[in-house]
């Protein structure tokens, strides 16, 4: 008998199989009864990188009925990606229809998943007979060319172009598959400048950036990371925001391996929620609420940033389709339901259980793995023991699956202001004439 496999472990695709219709029953008895087993393929995407690809891809097998059993995401060093998924829910055994059905659905959501001019390679195996077809470099053809400037919705009263001469660009601060974060100077004034790589630039990127730039006009909060302005003429598109000295809570805590002191902790969730709250007033949804998204400046104050995949609530107050990050999102959208601001809160549930333990969430886990467990299994963080009770009731209550059993960010500042009264008196009164906020590294 083989051991059943851990979901994401890629086991010989025959075993897999094999051990789904052996299995045990509840009282420990081995389940004998004959049963047709449904047929199982392994479906192998290769292509460009991009961002939420593994979330796109994930959804266009669901279109078409198949259900994943296992995936596995790899990427290169030159940007380029293999996903390989073991699904069941296709009924016939022969792959050439399967491989015609996917080819369908991705040439029917190329606007939406794929950049312009992609090429796509698709493998697909069935596990009994061992054939497979391969459809190679699948052309998706563009329905339009990029244009000479971002187009960014305005009121008439909006004014962010920046004067280019003005910007003074210095030392690159971190760098990803699609653009960089430099340091530099604006006016004189320090800011940070998120600057995309033009040889990456696809439809959607262009989408995001405006987005982004067009969230972030409007917005004046302390709470919340301001925008200086932007530059939206092709090849040279960037933002431009306040620098945020101290980097982001995620590299905070896992990469110098820093650690919030209790007082600490709830400062900078106070900080959140008003900056979230903020938001949520203004019917803005930030969607991809987690630690590298909150940055602190040099006075240690905690802002909300990037706000690519943000968007304004509909009037009716719910919307649809997956944007965000698996780790911490919300279970109504991994399964695309409708959701709305409430999404964030149960996000920010999971960002305060992070600053308290210093951990990354289901860190045992792949993403997608932690997204079926958060979905089917009811799956959440395991709360230190010690903490103190009122902020364990809050993280409880912040990620029900329930929305309307979930505090808005409002009910979540009152709570946190009376457990800082609560905790932060006597011990702390001292410290805290020379240390506003306690921070320590390992």
């Amino acid at each position: 008998m083989l051991p059943p496999p851990t979901f994401g472990s890629s086991p010989h695709l025959e075993a897999f199989q094999a051990f789904r219709y052996n299995v045990e029953d509840g009282d420990g008895a081995i389940n004998s009864t004959p049963c047709r087993p449904r047929p199982m393929h392994e479906i192998t995407f290769s292509t460009v990188d991009r961002p939420k690809l593994l979330s796109q891809l994930t959804s266009l097998l669901a279109e078409i009925g198949l259900n994943i059993q296992e995936a596995h995401a790899f990427s290169t060093v030159d940007g380029f990606s293999l996903d390989v998924f073991v699904v069941d829910g296709w009924l016939c055994e022969e792959t050439e229809e399967l491989k015609n059905a996917l080819e369908k659905e991705i040439l029917k959501a190329k606007d939406q998943c794929f950049p312009n001019q992609l090429s796509v390679s698709l493998v697909v195996e069935q596990n009994k007979t061992g054939v497979k077809s391969l459809l190679d470099n699948v052309q998706i053809p563009s329905d339009g060319t990029l244009l000479d400037n971002v187009q960014i919705p305005s009121d008439g009263t909006d004014v962010w172009e920046i004067d280019t001469s003005q910007l003074k660009v210095e030392n690159k601060v971190a760098s990803g598959s699609y653009g960089d974060l430099y340091r530099g100077t604006y006016c004189s004034q320090e800011v940070a400048i998120k600057v995309l790589k033009p040889e990456r630039v696809s439809a959607e990127m262009l989408r995001e950036f405006s987005q982004e730039v067009y969230i972030m006009r409007k917005v004046r909060h302390k709470n919340v990371v301001q925008l200086i302005g932007a530059c939206t003429r092709s090849p040279n598109l960037c933002i431009v925001t306040e620098f945020m000295a101290k980097g982001s809570l995620y590299n905070f805590l896992h990469k110098q391996k820093g650690v919030f002191k209790l007082p600490s902790l709830i400062k900078v969730a106070i900080d959140v929620s008003k900056g979230m709250n903020y938001l949520h007033q203004n019917n803005i949804i930030h969607r991809d609420l987690k630690t590298a998204n909150l940055l602190m400046d040099e006075n240690e104050v905690v802002k909300v940033a990037d706000f690519g995949v943000a968007r304004v609530q509909t009037q009716s107050g719910v919307m649809t389709a997956e944007t965000g990050t698996y780790r911490w999102m919300a279970p109504e959208v991994i399964e695309h339901k409708p959701y709305d601001y409430k999404a964030d809160v149960f996000s920010f549930g999971i960002v305060m259980w992070e600053l308290l333990t210093g951990e990354l969430p289901y860190s045992y886990l792949t993403p997608l793995q932690a997204a079926v467990g958060v979905v089917q299994k009811g799956l959440r963080p395991t709360i230190p023991k010690h903490t103190y009770p009122k902020l364990a009731e809050l993280l409880e209550r912040c990620w029900q699956r329930d929305p309307t059993q979930r505090p808005n960010f409002s009910q979540i500042i009152d709570i946190l202001q009376q457990i800082a009264k609560e905790v932060g008196d006597e011990r702390e009164d001292g410290r805290r004439m020379n240390h506003p906020i306690t921070f320590s590294q390992h």
